[in-house]
């Protein structure tokens, strides 16, 4: 990959656009190189390596907007793509909440987040990782066959520019490892997985780890039973838990909330979760997945209790949704070299509550422990919720079979309410949740 200025390239960039008659512009230049290998059945099978440079200009004039993007960093495309992007910009229709974020709230220091590995693993190591991880699993007595071990490095570069006078730049890693296996044979074969990701492979959960998990997980759903219909307790596994406080967070994107297609769009400032709960965005967590020293519009960023003893406290905000709200962003803008900010959570997580997972469900007589949820039933209007599951059926206090293909259902609003979190709190994901457990809410069985 040819050695760049990204300062350089979009300050040129900028001026270009503002010779060519925009009011006012800012530019994204993201590099990025990644490296895989998936390894299977004792065989490498791929051994792949990316490298790419993008850069995208949003030009302003008056209230029109326009976007470009490109690959070609040749001194001729540069030149030209400000005068193309200001010609687009004017023949687009007016918005009246396009801008740059304010000037006042840009970052002007950046926190020393711990996000990138200097040290990049060699494709040997990569090697290593995916058929330790995939022979760990294949170990385990009642896997028969696999899909595969896989392992991955990953390291992006941000450049953001705005004619106001912001600059700047961070870089992040990304270390992967996984394994998926299939247990039983016949009619009777049950698939499961693990993984782990991490912005140091330092910190990454060991590959043979991984696999061996991913065998056990599957080993354990051989022999799924049906159940009838009925309203239990449902108990949510972490690695599932974090889905809800994702159709959460996604209730409260200021974007929505402005076209009013959200179900909690009239809720701000009331309870909506049990007086014990709080909701965390940290972008600044060191070495967090989703970390950042500031957002998609070069705006300052910091932690936010998105619910506080149960209270909903903020909606999540870039520049033009606040501006529809008459409200101010949030620091949450992201956003790709081609489009409009967005708002996005960052490094988002529900704090941990005081029981045990074994006392979380240790009273329950009839319940389902759900690992694993299957397509996306879920209405951000209404809040109606959906979703095929798969996991354990719980008897008196204990996990007691596995069970398949049934659907469980709810209102979010409602399973909000009801909602307890055990303190088996891990950081593992962008969206981290304890164990959950819900009153009440429906199995759809045979």
């Amino acid at each position: 990959m040819a050695k760049i200025d990204p300062q350089a390239i979009l300050g040129g960039l900028i001026a270009g656009a503002k010779a060519a008659g925009a009011d006012a512009a800012d530019a994204m230049l993201v590099e990025n190189v990644s490296a895989s290998v998936s390894y299977r059945l004792g065989k490498l099978e791929d051994v792949e390596r990316a490298e790419s440079q993008d850069m995208g200009l949003r030009v302003f004039v008056g209230q029109k907007v326009a976007f470009v993007s490109s690959t070609d960093f040749s001194k001729d495309s540069l030149a030209q793509l400000p005068g193309r992007a200001v010609a687009m910009a004017k023949l687009a229709p007016e918005d009246k909440f396009a801008g740059l974020a304010p000037k006042e709230r840009l970052a002007t220091r950046y926190p020393d987040l711990d996000i990138e590995d200097r040290n990049e693993p060699p494709a040997e190591t990569l090697v290593e990782w995916a058929r330790s991880a995939e022979g760990a699993a294949m170990a385990v007595k009642g896997v028969t066959n696999s899909e595969g071990g896989g392992a991955s490095f990953s390291r992006t570069a941000i450049a953001l520019a705005t004619s106001h006078g912001f600059y700047g730049a961070y870089a992040g890693t990304s270390s992967g490892v996984s394994a998926s296996v299939v247990a039983g044979d016949g009619t009777g074969m049950e698939r499961d997985y693990d993984y782990a990701s991490a912005r140091h492979t330092s910190d990454l959960t060991g590959a043979e780890a991984i696999g061996r998990s991913a065998g056990e997980r599957a080993v354990k759903r051989l022999h799924p039973r049906k159940v009838k219909s009925q309203a239990v307790p449902i108990v949510y596994d972490p690695r599932v838990s974090g889905g809800l406080v994702g159709h959460f967070v996604g209730a409260i994107s200021g974007s929505s909330i402005a076209r009013g297609v959200s179900f909690l769009k009239d809720m701000m400032g009331k309870q909506i979760f049990p007086s014990s709960i709080n909701i965390i965005d940290d972008p600044h967590r060191p070495r967090g997945l989703r970390s950042k020293p500031f957002d998609g519009e070069g705006v300052a960023n910091r932690r936010w209790a998105l619910i506080e003893n149960g209270v909903l406290q903020t909606w999540l905000l870039e520049s033009a949704s606040a501006r529809q709200l008459g409200l101010e962003t949030t620091g949450h803008a992201a956003r790709g070299t081609g489009g409009p900010p967005s708002p996005a959570p960052t490094n988002l997580y529900m704090e941990a509550g005081t029981l045990t997972p074994e006392a979380l469900i240790g009273d329950i007589k009839d319940g389902f422990y759900v690992t694993e949820l299957i397509g996306m039933g879920v209405n951000g209007v209404t809040g109606d919720y959906s979703r095929g599951a798969a996991g354990f059926w719980i008897e008196n206090g204990a996990l007691a079979f596995p069970v398949s293909e049934i659907t469980i259902a709810g209102s979010l609003k409602d399973m909000f309410r009801e909602l307890t979190p055990a303190n088996d709190l891990e950081f593992k994901h962008a969206t981290n949740a304890p164990t959950i457990r819900i009153e009440g809410m429906t199995v759809a069985g045979a």
